[in-house]
């Protein structure tokens, strides 16, 4: 005998079903009211409240007259637009979620740094960092506060508060705390999860535990509905549907075969807190057909399939068959009397892309209306919105694995540019993080394909934040790593100079730069090294040595076979009279060059028949003289040399010091 258990807690909380309340009286009292961002995380309510003039806005500036802060709460920002705007605020933040406000405000005042258990891109989590006066960062399980130790150590160092979102996990909040209090010292912990959601979580914990699978009902943004899923993943197979018709579409089959295989099956339902109980109820209505027919009635099928369809009104979400193309829009059937319309920007959010160029006739899409025109029996949709909304999924998975995401530029903006990723999310990537210089242009990356890493996330008004700049710096990490890993002594390089200081050169060698000493840019003598090369000349380099943990490599630019020394050993011997010329005075005498490369010394005492006080006083620099090779030192590359020898009664080891140098 199969058995299908509802859990008593499913549906609706306390904060979400007075949220609700609130928006809905006020509309009956003022007209059309407006929501900062969907009042809760289900789509039938959503389309519901807006049959009822309830528009949710993703910022105050977009709204008129009354202004709805939904249970998730906001931050004090927003409460200073709001007034800042002259509009009305009827305030339906969870008193849950208000209480954490408060504890948050009172307890950074003295600047006081805040960690957050919970989603950082939880409209519920943006508005608690709202609150808060000293530096805040979010943790969703004990992996990230290990990292979140690690790479900032004076995070918490004075003094820590800690709370947790509503919605959080028991488990790993458990979890999480005896963590906390093995890293930080001075702190103090709030339990903020809400009475609600413990028992919600605890029940479905149990339920899950008795049955064969369990069915979760709610909103795929919802996050306590994807804690539920999760608890009840962990016992047995989960169908999450957010409402019947879901349900019957993506999850029949399983269902069924579930149901086949064994005689006596338990199915449990639970529900998030923003599923409405009608969800609840359809959900258990479909079940029961499947379980009395082992199939669902055709006739039931198709009422539950039409039963979205025929509700043509802003914010539905339909599937719509393309019937016609043209140049700025397409025509679609949605299964109702009305035409359908998608204009050419609401297609796709690449305007670089044609009608023709997004859809072709017989595509089965998905839209939402956008305006029903019931005079004219016109209805506008959008298959943008679609494409943003699932977007948007992955732009918050993206961000959670720090994910390097792809898109296209497709506009320049106050400060900075908007960049449309594949999927079709809009994402603002700040001038500062574009990678274009501080003098460049921001047009020059028009149109152009990127990669951007997600930095910031509102989903409550829909605002993603991106970096150019990190996931450009994320691929030179990579090709260092990569460098630093296959680097070895002797290995060659044609590298780019990219600068030029007075003691050598610094080389460009595929995202590391190593440095040529002056000394080792020629085997000639040479003052300074742009004697020798320019900035963006690309030069021949082999590696002397590195030292990976200070990031350094020197280098030689001398190659073996250009070697003046070999040449003058092959060339000259001790007793040879050669012509030199002075290239340096010292106080002991004066180097002379033989050939190129090599230099010669010619001590004070060898310079003349009479005793030298003063070498500049006899010799100067670029004088060409004769003298004669008294000694060849091959060990040291060292050669002396001799005016007096070749004078009359000279002799060339008369008075030399043994210490000239």
């Amino acid at each position: 005998m199969t058995e299908i258990i509802t859990a008593k807690t499913a549906g609706f909380c306390f904060g979400v079903k007075r949220a609700i309340d609130m928006a809905c009286k006020a509309a009956e009292e003022k007209g059309r009211i407006y929501t900062l961002g969907p009042l809760i995380h289900n789509n039938d309510v959503i389309a519901d409240l807006l049959e009822k003039g309830i528009t949710p806005v993703n910022d105050p500036s977009e709204a008129e007259g009354c202004i709805v802060i939904r249970s998730h709460g906001v931050g004090r920002s927003t409460y200073d637009d709001i007034a800042r705007l002259g509009l009305e605020c009827i305030d339906a933040t969870c008193p849950y979620v208000a209480k954490i406000h408060k504890i948050v405000d009172e307890n950074t005042a003295d600047g006081s740094d805040l960690l957050i258990a919970g989603d950082g891109t939880h409209p519920e989590v943006i508005g608690i960092i709202g609150f808060a006066h000293g530096h805040t960062e979010t943790v969703n399980n004990c992996e990230e506060l290990d990292k979140l130790k690690k790479s900032d150590k004076n995070f918490g160092a004075k003094s820590l508060i800690v709370v947790a979102q509503t919605t959080f996990d028991m488990c790993k909040w458990t979890d999480l705390q005896k963590n906390i209090k093995k890293h930080y010292t001075n702190l103090k912990i709030f339990d903020t999860i809400c009475r609600a959601t413990i028992e919600r979580q605890r029940e479905a914990e149990a339920l899950s535990a008795q049955c064969d699978a369990v069915i979760v009902a709610g909103g795929s943004h919802s996050s306590n509905t994807r804690k539920l899923a999760d608890i009840c993943g962990a016992n047995c197979p989960v169908f999450f549907a957010e409402n019947g018709e879901q349900l019957l579409k993506e999850h029949k089959t399983g269902l069924e075969r579930l149901l086949s295989s064994r005689k006596d099956v338990k199915i449990g339902i639970t529900a998030g807190a923003s599923t409405p109980a009608y969800i609840i109820k359809e959900v258990h209505n479909i079940m029961s057909e499947i379980i009395k027919d082992e199939a669902v009635d055709a006739e039931f099928a198709a009422a539950i399939d039409q039963m979205q369809k025929v509700r043509a009104y802003a914010g539905n979400r339909v599937k719509a068959t393309v019937v016609a193309v043209n140049k700025t829009e397409a025509v679609v059937d949605i299964g109702i009397k009305q035409s359908g319309y998608i204009p050419a920007e609401e297609l796709s959010a690449n305007p670089n892309l044609t009608p023709d160029e997004v859809v072709k006739v017989g595509d089965v899409i998905d839209c939402i209306v956008t305006k029903v025109n019931d005079a004219d029996g016109f209805v506008y949709l959008s298959k943008k919105q679609v494409d943003a909304q699932a977007g948007m999924e992955k732009i918050l998975k993206a961000k959670e694995e720090n994910a390097t995401v792809n898109g296209t530029v497709t506009a320049v903006v106050k400060g900075g540019v908007i960049v449309t990723s594949e999927d079709g999310a809009r994402v603002f990537v700040p001038a500062s993080q574009s990678g274009v210089p501080r003098n460049g242009k921001l047009e020059d990356i028009l149109k152009k394909e990127v990669g951007f890493k997600v930095i910031e996330v509102n989903e409550g008004r829909g605002r993603v934040v991106g970096s150019i700049k990190a996931a450009e710096r994320e691929a030179t990490d990579a090709v260092k790593a990569k460098f630093w890993e296959e680097l070895e002594v002797g290995k060659k390089f044609v590298g780019e100079v990219k600068s030029v200081e007075s003691y050598g050169v610094f080389v460009d060698l595929g995202g590391v730069d190593g440095m040529v000493h002056l000394t080792e840019l020629t085997w000639n003598r040479v003052k300074h090294p742009k004697e020798v090369v320019s900035i963006g000349d690309k030069l021949e380099v082999t590696v002397k040595s590195y030292d990976p943990e200070k990031k350094r490599v020197s280098l030689t630019a001398k190659k073996p076979e250009d070697n003046p020394w070999t040449k003058f050993l092959n060339e000259f011997a001790e007793g040879d009279v050669v012509k030199v010329q002075v290239v340096s005075i010292t106080p002991f005498g004066a180097f002379a060059q033989i050939i190129p490369g090599v230099d010669g010394l010619i001590h004070i005492s060898q310079i003349s028949l009479e005793r030298v006080t003063n070498v500049a006083q006899v010799l100067s620099v670029g004088q060409v003289v004769e003298a004669k090779i008294t000694e060849i030192d091959e060990e040291k590359s060292r050669v002396s040399l001799s005016i007096k020898a070749l004078l009359e009664g000279g002799d060339a080891d008369e008075d030399e010091a043994s210490d000239e140098e």
